[in-house]
């Protein structure tokens, strides 16, 4: 029995699979994950090693190149990039793309075992290394909280209550808060003063010290029971710490600290993080949600709760949202279904228009159960909803319609022709079930190379490749069952029976009769001319701006600002008032987020926070619109670089997918850091003089100056004092020196002695500084020791990749010139600078992210062909017809080609999935093309009229499945993401119609060796 047969006899089971679908699609609609973009695993972890006084050079030599050949023994391993600077060794590691989520826990136990046991391998006065290998969370709910009049306390409790009250929403998997202002405690003694009583520096950081540490003490057995001793408390108030008593050396008296200091409780000096939100000092409060969990949902209880949590918040403090992740999706995804729904309706509309409407809704109806059927199957497997998802089910749309369109129109013409709608369905949908399911599965494999591929832009993109293939595996089962059933319902015989010539007796049908045979006659100048449009499309295509992913849908966009290495964070924070001021002022700008000292938290999967550096500030600006942010973008780019001349600026445009950073990287590796500097500076000037090129730096950034003491080594000896006191000495009369911590309730204040200001903060009352000798017991003069202090220049972040020294200049491209075309122009200049021996240049940036991804496509796209390849010579069981299907699939380039060109759009990595689905529509075309041809060449001793036949009765199923793909594309081309996908869709089809009609039939007399005439 045939399936259709089957479908008919027993309507029960065709109903119950009719119910799963609408049933299980509006279950999934209710019940499936909700996503922005699709997760993919961040396979990176970062290792912080604390190395106090070093330079970058010794940081560098003892702490990061010890690391990095404990760790590249790891197999796992894909690149190693480490940055060196003054006291702090930072290393990145990246895990090879062929391991996935689940393998990566245990890489980092891994990766911590190898860096454990290099720990004693490390330099003394190296801290313990630290390994943040959830670098990738992603807080997608992110608020900056504003209080003004608050003091720094009151805010500390604010934010600790709003972080323990959110982390027991349901969903929530972590709340981190950021930029709260820090407390010191602060102990001012005068260098004078304890010189004129001959107190030790030491003495007094010793006794802070041992006063408030917790030590056990022990425990005594007293009868059967064992009591523990405990020691009495240390500080419980400031008052404390000021009424400490010191003893004097060498003499049984004390003093009180507050005889010789001045104890105070205060916002620390020097701040490490500073926020602001339109000018407002703030703190951040950033949430992310467990993995599984439904983002609206987490975000919609995260609401209720702080809903239900302003009573228990002071009048004056504002939430206000940097960027709520939950209701970007849920706006996202109803605008997406609003496409979707339209898409489905566009179609539906025009096959009643051009079938009938009871044809029409057979078709329409098909469609909608494949649709819901997908969302069903999509919520068992656990794919949620989200762009690339969503968006898969609009580039299958035109395969979609077309098995059923095939299975009615076939059903359509046999009642015509006089059969019973139950004869009509099964020779339909027997005459074609094999070659659609065949072509079916070809068009699913178009995507494999995708969806299979192992990089992290596979990973992004896998559920494109899932959901494509369960919707179109759907719609063939939809269309042998459900099509049939329907259509014996609604298509009944009426009036006569016509033969086939009286079916196709339109206008329409003679003009392309007359085409055909014309194109079928001089078959060689139809070639000719395909050739040459097809050389032309090839050609013309190297005029198509490329790009990897397009600009994000989201109103945001970034500034980037650092002055020069060393800098103080209060004056990065006073210039980025400047700027914070000067960026609310202009039309357009909704809201301004401030970052001071280090990047935001990662509040989307594709941003990448930028490490701890006082010299750096961050701005996240909220426009109205998408569109104002281009011209804000030049405007701020002209006006910045005018009014602060020492600082880099440079704006960025959140994108799509992975990525990000500086779009035009050089990379010159080698071993002489000076030398690399040079390199560097050539490459920098070759950046400037090129035409499309700006915001040019490079990220070992200017030299910092440093204020280096000229230790008089022999004196020094006879004074007994070493290198090590003139350390102490001069951290003490400069930043101060933390001893300990002050314990209050769960927080730990530091505890910093430091000179008074008016001693520590002039730089000529450095040389007049007194030295302790442990050997005198008596303080010395500092130039008793040094022979005076010298002004120096050293590298502050030294670069390495792989473990070479590498230094990176980086560019962008002026805003609405292409990447490529930029570098087309800037890669031979660079190329032709001489490079020393051992030395070498790579590309990075967006070259290097589009050229990894094409590689991992192109490796895994051989086997997809393969596949897709060995499926359409077994459905022909011969060499010819696949031949015919694979020569028409270049051709559709013409189609690709003009309409990027006439619109200007940028042949994207989601314009190259549009490219495939037209591959996979194009192909599938001309294998029911070409076996109908072999059917009816079986039938008929007259070839030219066989493949005339043929084609005629194609030729209106290829235009409605072009046209109704055509037309349900038109939503997209307002989405930024699907934008140039939709256009290469839709101009690649529309010539790709003449390409089945008319290429494939000649193609076939040809290769078949057809006469041109009867």
């Amino acid at each position: 029995m045939s399936i259709a047969g089957y479908a008919i006899d027993r309507p029960v089971n065709i109903w119950l699979l009719i119910l799963l679908c609408l049933l299980g699609g509006l279950w999934a609609l209710t019940s499936m994950g909700r996503l922005e973009d699709p997760a993919f695993t961040l396979k990176t972890a970062i290792i912080t090693t604390e190395y106090p006084g070093a330079t970058a050079q010794e940081v560098e030599l003892e702490v990061t190149e010890t690391l990095e050949s404990a760790i590249q023994q790891m197999s796992q391993l894909d690149k190693i990039t480490s940055k060196s600077m003054p006291g702090v060794s930072e290393i990145t590691v990246e895990i090879q793309d062929r391991y996935q989520g689940a393998e990566i826990t245990q890489i980092w136990d891994e990766l911590r075992r190898k860096v454990g046991d290099s720990r004693h391998q490390l330099p003394d006065g190296a801290h313990a290394p630290v390994i943040n290998d959830d670098f990738g969370d992603v807080f997608g709910i992110f608020y900056a909280v504003t209080a003004p009049g608050f003091s720094d306390r009151e805010l500390l409790d604010l934010s600790r209550f709003l972080r323990r009250e959110l982390l027991t929403v349901p969903g929530v998997a972590k709340v981190q808060t950021a930029a709260e202002q820090e407390e010191t405690i602060y102990v001012d003694v005068s260098n004078e003063q304890l010189s004129s009583l001959g107190i030790p520096i030491q003495l007094i950081l010793d006794t802070l010290q041992s006063e408030n540490i917790v030590v056990s003490s022990g425990a005594i057995s007293i009868d059967d029971q064992r009591i523990r001793l405990v020691s009495p408390p240390g500080f419980d108030t400031v008052t404390d710490i000021a009424n400490l008593r010191i003893g004097m050396p060498g003499t049984t008296t004390q003093i009180s600290l507050m005889d010789v200091a001045t104890v105070s409780r205060e916002r620390a000096e020097i701040p490490s993080h500073i926020i602001r939100f339109n000018g407002m000092q703030a703190f951040t409060l950033a949430i992310a949600a467990h993995t599984d969990a439904n983002i609206v949902e987490v975000g919609q209880a995260v609401d209720k709760r702080l809903q239900q949590l302003s009573y228990r918040i002071p009048l004056g403090v504002e939430l206000h949202p940097i960027y709520e992740q939950h209701k970007v999706v849920d706006e996202a995804i109803n605008s997406f279904m609003v496409s979707l729904l339209l898409s489905v309706s566009i179609v539906v509309l025009v096959l009643c228009l051009a079938m009938g409407w009871r044809p029409g809704l057979v078709v329409g109806s098909t469609l909608l159960l494949t649709v819901m059927g997908t969302l069903f199957f999509m919520g068992v497997f656990d794919i949620e909803m989200e762009r690339i998802s969503l968006g898969a089910l609009i580039i299958a749309m035109g395969m979609l319609v077309d098995n059923a369109i095939v299975v009615a129109e076939g059903m359509l013409i046999n009642i015509r022709k006089g059969l019973s709608s139950r004869q009509a369905a099964v020779e339909a949908a027997a005459r074609t079930q094999l070659p659609l399911l065949g072509a079916t599965v070809i068009g699913i494999m178009a995507f494999a190379g995708i969806g299979l591929s192992p990089d992290s832009v596979g990973e992004f993109l896998f559920s494109l490749f899932a959901v494509i293939g369960i919707s179109l595996l759907l719609s063939w089962v939809l269309a042998v069952t459900v099509t049939p059933l329907l259509g014996h319902y609604l298509l009944k015989k009426g009036g006569d029976a016509q033969d086939e010539s009286s079916l196709y007796s339109g206008s329409f049908f003679r003009a392309y009769r007359w085409l055909l045979m014309s194109s079928l006659r001089y078959r060689t100048l139809t070639i000719l001319l395909l050739l040459t449009l097809t050389g032309l499309s090839v050609v013309g295509f190297s005029q198509v701006k490329q790009a990897f992913f397009p600009a994000s849908n989201t109103p945001l966009f970034f500034v980037s600002y650092y002055l020069p290495q060393g800098s103080d964070i209060r004056a990065t924070s006073r210039d980025m008032a400047e700027v914070e001021q000067l960026v609310m002022d202009m039309q357009g700008v909704e809201s301004v987020s401030s970052f001071i000292g280090r990047g935001a938290s990662r509040f989307m999967l594709t941003y990448s926070p930028e490490q701890p550096n006082k010299a750096y500030g961050h701005l996240i600006v909220r426009t109205e619109h998408r569109s104002q942010i281009p011209p804000l973008m030049r405007q701020l780019r002209e006006v910045l670089a005018e009014r602060f001349p020492a600082a880099d600026v440079y704006t960025e445009q959140l994108m799509f997918g992975p990525g990000g950073g500086a779009k035009i990287e050089a990379r010159i590796s080698g071993s002489d850091p000076q030398v690399l500097r040079q390199l560097a500076e050539q490459a920098s000037e070759v950046f400037r003089q090129s035409p499309g090129v700006t915001d040019v730096r490079h990220d070992w950034r200017a030299m910092e100056p440093v204020i280096r003491p000229l230790f008089n080594e022999e004196r020094a000896r006879v004074a007994g004092v070493n290198r090590e006191d003139l350390a102490v000495a001069l951290a003490f009369a400069t930043s101060g020196i933390q001893t300990g911590s002050y314990r209050e309730g769960e927080e730990q204040i530091p505890v910093v002695v430091r000179p008074p200001e008016q001693e520590r903060l002039k730089i000529e009352r450095l040389s007049d500084r007194q030295i302790w000798s442990q050997a005198e017991q008596r303080y010395v003069p500092m130039l008793q020791v040094v022979s005076g202090f010298e002004l120096v220049y050293e590298d502050a972040l030294i670069h390495r990749r792989d473990r070479q020294r590498t230094i990176t200049v980086q560019a962008n491209p002026e805003i609405g010139l292409n990447t490529e075309r930029v570098l087309a122009g800037l890669m031979p200049q660079l190329e032709a600078i001489e490079l020393p021996a051992g030395y070498h240049l790579e590309w990075g940036g967006e070259y290097e992210s589009s050229r990894d991804a094409q590689s991992s496509l192109g490796a895994q796209l051989p086997i997809s062909f393969l596949v897709m390849l060995i499926i359409s010579i077994l459905l022909f069981g011969k060499l010819r017809q696949p031949l015919i299907v694979w020569l028409i699939v270049p051709m559709s380039l013409c189609g690709v080609t003009a309409a990027l060109l006439i619109t200007d759009m940028p042949f994207t990595f989601t314009a190259l999935l549009g490219f495939l689905s037209l591959s996979g529509m194009l192909m599938k075309n001309a294998i029911v093309l070409v076996d109908e041809i072999d059917d009816r060449l079986k039938q008929s001793d007259e070839a030219l009229l066989a493949i005339q036949q043929a084609c005629v009765s194609r030729v209106r199923p290829v235009l409605l499945a072009s046209v109704t793909t055509i037309l349900g594309m038109l939503p997209l081309l307002w989405d930024a993401f699907f934008a140039s996908m939709a256009v290469t869709i839709m101009g690649g089809l529309a010539f790709a119609t003449l390409l089945s009609l008319i290429a494939a039939p000649v193609l076939y007399a040809t290769l078949m060796r057809i006469p041109a005439r009867r």
